[in-house]
């Protein structure tokens, strides 16, 4: 769904509202009910009906009446919740062009109001390589439902964490300014993908500095588990920075040796490939290769001195909570589970409208029985749920901070 930021010129203080209760509603609900969008958004003379139908045209809520009338927000809403909550805290104060788009996400230029440039990343998991997931393969197990919004956001906030932690431990990362819902503001690189560049002056100084930041990740306790060429920016002087990093694990993940050896396999082949450049060329032709060159064809993941659990507690004073690692582990588990899958099974079309049916919370992914199919009377308890939240000044506050 394309972001088209011209549309917040013409959205009021009632239609944020209106947008945020249902985004508190969806707290407990795969879809809120009409009657509970109207009594959080407490508008007077019926006027949230009104909204709801303007929010509709824009697409920044989807209507479904298959088991009762109510709404649920699109990732363009949710879009929309960030940046509003962004430009009222001066973050930044313009949205540009889109200058990146992935599988799972999509990355524009904003402007602050001194005119410097940074780069916004909008997570959008469940988008494109995962459209199948629930129909085709049994990732879900026990759990009736699935949360791509409530895991967005969580993305979000494992890269403005880790990006933060990686900044105070001077690896070359950008530099991370803000993060709101599954958005994530950070400075804008002035360089290349690594896959774009066909000629460098010193690949072997290159290829050594990538195979240098990837030791270095697992002597602080992390491996990156997706660093190949599409994650590596290079500027105009050859200076590398590394970007995405939601997919990060500890070293003391079961499976970190296997993460370990893909990355370096991964930088491995596309330097051979691609510049003719072997890690054994590179280090017979060092000056100081005496006795290093002999039997160091590669970096060995048993060999590196690693300092196991040393940026956990960096991460936990970011913010990034246990309950949330383990919530994001899950997903990422499923995510490396299907990159070994078999190549003959396509993803099928067809998620667009129906696979963010299946959001239960975006607070409560751990409650797999929570949904809408309940009896009666959990509904209703749902509801009060919902409506004492009202009376709470913390969420008033949140009203205030989108209007």
């Amino acid at each position: 769904m394309k972001l088209d930021v011209n549309v917040l010129r013409y959205l009021s203080k009632d239609d944020f509202r209106v947008l945020t209760a249902v985004e508190m509603g969806m707290r407990n609900h795969e879809i809120v009910p009409s009657e509970l969008v109207d009594r959080i958004a407490s508008l007077k003379h019926g006027g949230t009906y009104k909204v709801l139908k303007n929010l509709l045209k824009h697409k920044l809520v989807h209507h479904d009446s298959s088991k009762y009338d109510g709404f649920r927000l699109t990732y363009l809403g949710y879009d929309f919740l960030a940046i509003k909550t962004m430009v009222n805290r001066g973050v930044f104060t313009a949205v540009g062009r889109q200058i990146g788009v992935g599988k799972e996400s999509d990355i524009f230029e904003v402007a602050k109001e001194d005119g410097s440039i940074l780069a916004i990343k909008l997570h959008r998991l469940g988008r494109t390589s995962f459209r199948a997931v629930k129909s085709k393969r049994d990732y879900l197990r026990h759990r009736r439902s699935f949360n791509w919004l409530y895991l967005s956001r969580l993305a979000a906030l494992k890269e403005f964490s880790f990006m933060k932690a990686l900044e105070e431990h001077g690896f070359p990362v950008p530099n991370a300014v803000e993060c709101n819902r599954h958005c994530v503001v950070m400075s804008l690189i002035h360089g290349y993908p690594l896959v774009q560049v066909r000629e460098l002056q010193s690949p072997e100084v290159v290829f050594e500095r990538i195979l240098g930041l990837i030791v270095r990740l697992a002597e602080h306790g992390l491996i990156h588990c997706d660093f190949n060429e599409f994650n590596i920016m290079i500027d105009d002087e050859e200076k590398v920075t590394m970007i995405d990093f939601p997919q990060m694990v500890s070293v003391s993940h079961r499976n970190a040796q296997m993460y370990f050896d893909r990355d370096v396999d991964c930088i491995l082949k596309f330097f051979s490939k691609r510049f003719n450049l072997s890690l054994e060329e590179q280090i017979d032709n060092t000056d100081n290769s005496e006795e290093d060159s002999e039997g160091s064809s590669r970096p060995c993941f048993s060999s590196i001195s690693k300092s196991v659990g040393f940026l956990d507690r960096e991460l936990a004073a970011s913010g990034f909570t246990r309950k949330e690692q383990d919530d994001m582990d899950k997903f990422v588990k499923e995510e490396k589970d299907q990159d070994q899958c078999s190549e003959d099974e396509e993803d099928s079309a067809g998620m667009d409208e129906t696979i963010v049916r299946d959001v239960v919370s975006l607070h409560l992914l751990d409650q797999p029985g929570h949904t809408v199919e309940g009896n009666e009377e959990e509904i209703k308890e749902n509801r009060q749920s919902c409506e004492g939240q009202l009376s709470e000044p913390c969420c008033e506050a949140h009203f205030n901070e989108i209007s």
